[in-house]
C-alpha cells in the first residue's frame, strides 16, 4: 500500500546501484541491516537481515502476499508478529518481546497499521487487530492524518496504510472526525497537487517549509489507495474506468484518487517503470529505476480501475525485477507477488520465478499451500497441497475456509524515503 521502501529494500538497492545507503533524520530512521547468521533471528521471523527497522513490516508483507496465493503461515510466524505488540495496541518497528513496552518504546503507526492488515486478512488475533485499531484512532493529528510516529506531522504513506487498516477492521473511515472537522481524508486530499498545474494530480509526501507540494510517487501511489479506503492487498477493480484528472476544490475522495490514478497511468506511459529520487549527498548520476514503487503504482492502478493502464509496467517487472525481489527479501518479493495478483499476472512463473516459493522460503514453514496460483477474481482452487502426505492438510482446509469470510485486502513497501521529485 509503497510507497516508502523499507530499510532491507534500500539497503538492497543502494548494493545493487553501487552506492552507499542513506541514513534518514528522526523520525524515520533508515540503516543498511547487515545480513545475519539465522542463528541470530528470532524464531518465526522472515528474512535474513536485521530487523530493528523493518521486522514488523516484512513480516506482514509476507502475510498480506501469502493469503492472496492461498498460503497460511505457519503458527509460529503469527505467533512472532503478535509478540511485537505492545499492550497499548501499538506496534514499533522491531522490539525486544521479553521486554515490556514502557514510555520510551517509539511506537510506529505504519508497524501498527500494516501489522493490524495482515492479521484482518488471515483471519487470525481479530481482537488484537482491533486493539491496534483502537490505538490508532487515538493518536490521530488533528489535521486527520497520522505521521509515521504518534505526534509527528501528518504525511501521505502514514495517513494512507493507516486509513487501509481502519477500513479493513470495519472502521468508517469517513466518521474520524476531528476536533476541526478534518477526516482522514481531509488530510490526504491537503496533499493533492491541483490538476491543470505542474504535476497535477500527483500527492505530496508533506507540504515543504513554504507550504508547496512537490510531486512524490511513493505518496502518489498510496494516496490512491487511500482515498479509495483500500487496503494494500486491494487486488483489481472490477470498475474499469479511462484516467482523468478533474479540476475542482471541492472534490470527492474517489475524484481525488482518480486524479492520483491518472497521473501514475500518464508516468508510466512515457516509460514502464519509476525512477528514484536521488540520494542525499550522493554523486549525480543517471536515474535509476525504482522496483518497489513500480510496483506500488501497478497496485494502485490497478485497484482504481486502470489495470490496463499497467500491463507494460508488470511485463517489464517480469523481466527486471526478480533479483531485486530475491535479495530485498520478503518485503520486496511480497510487493511483486501483490504486483501480480493485482494484474493477473502468475506469481509462480513470474519473469521465470516462482515468488511465491521464494517468499516460503524466506521463512518458517507454512501451514498449508494451496495449488495453483489464483487469479483476482478466480475461483478458489479444489485440491493440491504441499503436505508431504499428498491429502487436504486440516491447517489448508481451515484456510480455505477462512478465506470466505474474509476480504483480499496494498503496496507495500516501506516508505521510509524522502520526498522525490
Amino acid at each position: 500500500m509503497t510507497v516508502r521502501r523499507s530499510a532491507a529494500a534500500l539497503a538492497t538497492t543502494a548494493v545493487l546501484l553501487g552506492v552507499a545507503a542513506p541514513v534518514a533524520v528522526a523520525p524515520v530512521a533508515v540503516a543498511a541491516p547487515s545480513p545475519s547468521p539465522s542463528a541470530d533471528l528470532p524464531a518465526g521471523l522472515y528474512g535474513t537481515t536485521d530487523p530493528t527497522y523493518d521486522g514488523v513490516w516484512r513480516q506482514s508483507l509476507a502475510f498480506l502476499a501469502q493469503k492472496i496465493e492461498y498460503v497460511t503461515p505457519s503458527t509460529q510466524a503469527v505467533d512472532w508478529l503478535v509478540g511485537q505488540q505492545c499492550d497499548s495496541g501499538a506496534f514499533t518497528s522491531y522490539r525486544d518481546a521479553s521486554k515490556p513496552c514502557d514510555a520510551s518504546t517509539v511506537m510506529d503507526t505504519n508497524a501498527t497499521a500494516v501489522a493490524v492488515q495482515a492479521l484482518v486478512e488471515i483471519n487470525q488475533h481479530r481482537e488484537d487487530a482491533n486493539n491496534g485499531a483502537d490505538w490508532l484512532k487515538s493518536v490521530q493529528n488533528e489535521d486527520g492524518g497520522w505521521g509515521y510516529n504518534p505526534g509527528s506531522p501528518s504525511d501521505a504513506n502514514s495517513t494512507s496504510i493507516v486509513i487501509g487498516a481502519l477500513a479493513r477492521t470495519g472502521v468508517p473511515v469517513n466518521e474520524l472526525t476531528t476536533k476541526n472537522s478534518s477526516t482522514p481524508y481531509t488530510a490526504l486530499q491537503s496533499l493533492a497537487i491541483a490538476c491543470g498545474e505542474k504535476d497535477g494530480g500527483a500527492f505530496a509526501y508533506q507540504p515543504g517549509k513554504k507550504g508547496e507540494l512537490t510531486a512524490n510517487m511513493d505518496a502518489t501511489a498510496a494516496s490512491v489507495l487511500g482515498l479509495m479506503g483500500k487496503g494494500i492487498a486491494s487486488g483489481t477493480s472490477n470498475a474499469v474506468k479511462d484516467p482523468s484528472c478533474t479540476k475542482g476544490d471541492d472534490l470527492s475522495p474517489e475524484q481525488t484518487a482518480q486524479n492520483g490514478a491518472s497521473f501514475l497511468a500518464d508516468t508510466l506511459k512515457k516509460q514502464p517503470y519509476l525512477e528514484q529520487a536521488p540520494m542525499p549527498g550522493a554523486e549525480e548520476s543517471a536515474p535509476q529505476p525504482d522496483f518497489g514503487n513500480t510496483a506500488d503504482a501497478v497496485v494502485a492502478l490497478a485497484a482504481s480501475g486502470h489495470a490496463d493502464k499497467a500491463k507494460a509496467s508488470v511485463a517489464w517487472l517480469q523481466k527486471n525485477a526478480t533479483g531485486w525481489a530475491k535479495q530485498g527479501g520478503p518485503a520486496a518479493t511480497g510487493q511483486l507477488i501483490l504486483a501480480a495478483h493485482a494484474t493477473g499476472a502468475d506469481a509462480r512463473s513470474f519473469g521465470g520465478v516462482d515468488l511465491v516459493k521464494q517468499l516460503n522460503s524466506m521463512g518458517p514453514s507454512p501451514a498449508a499451500t494451496a495449488l495453483p496460483s489464483p487469479t483476482p477474481t478466480g475461483p478458489q482452487p479444489s485440491s493440491g497441497t504441499d503436505s508431504d502426505d499428498g491429502g487436504l492438510s486440516l491447517g489448508w482446509l481451515i484456510g480455505i475456509g477462512l478465506l470466505a469470510g474474509t476480504g483480499i485486502g496494498f503496496l507495500l513497501s516501506m516508505r521510509r524515503k524522502k520526498q522525490q521529485p
